[in-house]
């Protein structure tokens, strides 16, 4: 897709990203991490769907074989450079033939099936992979978000054109549930993407809608309600067959 190449990452939804330590995408990467860590087996093998430029594969290599995927050229040169630990090949989230099944105890899908013409696809590859036991770590923009109803065409989740698969977290519960993984965590991320109203200074609002979700990335939490934010995150473990 020829609209995922090296200027993907500093124009849309990623145009005001900062990539440096401590900022908002350094602790998001962090957090996802943390969450892997905490609800998925302690050793094994990881892979990431759609892994960008590497960063939260970073967080796991000390502990983990760690394997991540893309198909933008640009992302995978940054990601070899990133996380030179980890085992980093170019293949589409719809498409995870080179994988064996049931090869990983964790996998990770960190705001891609948005992206995918057929996230029902990879969802089953992912499942596939997925071995008996292990956590499925997805997270995607939840069309049920309150401030979408808020916001309408200016929410974050249609800031990005390529987002071109939204769905509602039912729906997303329910394709998961149909690749033999059952949804044990369902939560959110927070309000990290304001202007939300038009009487408050933006820094004021970063701080007053963006703590709930600062303070759960910071302590590595899986507490927050649906009605508390612009995504579902799900935590899922593969059934056994």
């Amino acid at each position: 897709m020829s609209e995922f190449d090296e200027n993907y990452f500093h124009t849309e939804a990623y145009a005001e990203v900062s990539f440096e330590k401590y900022s908002q995408y350094w602790w998001s990467n962090r957090f996802y991490a943390l969450l892997a860590r905490k609800h998925g087996p302690k050793r094994g093998r990881v892979l990431e769907v759609g892994c960008g430029l590497g960063h939260l594969m970073t967080f796991l290599t000390d502990r983990y074989e760690v394997y991540g995927g893309d198909i933008n050229e640009h992302a995978l040169q940054e990601a070899r450079r990133v996380a030179p630990e980890a085992n980093i090949a170019a293949f589409s989230a719809e498409d995870l033939s080179m994988f064996p099944d049931a090869g990983f105890q964790i996998v990770i899908c960190k705001h891609i099936v948005e992206h995918l013409p057929h996230p029902e696809k990879a969802i089953a590859e992912m499942g596939r992979v997925l071995a008996p036991g292990g956590l499925l770590l997805l997270a995607t923009p939840n069309l049920d978000a309150p401030m979408h109803a808020r916001l309408g065409e200016n929410w974050i989740g249609y800031k990005d054109p390529t987002h071109i698969s939204m769905k509602t977290a039912t729906e997303w519960l329910k394709l998961i549930k149909g690749s033999r993984m059952q949804p044990r965590k369902v939560f959110t991320d927070g309000f990290w993407a304001p202007p939300y109203v038009d009487f408050l200074p933006l820094k004021l609002q970063k701080l007053i809608f963006g703590a709930p979700g600062g303070i759960q990335a910071v302590m590595g939490w899986s507490v927050l309600p649906l009605s508390m934010g612009e995504s579902v995150i799900v935590l899922a473990e593969k059934l056994a067959t």
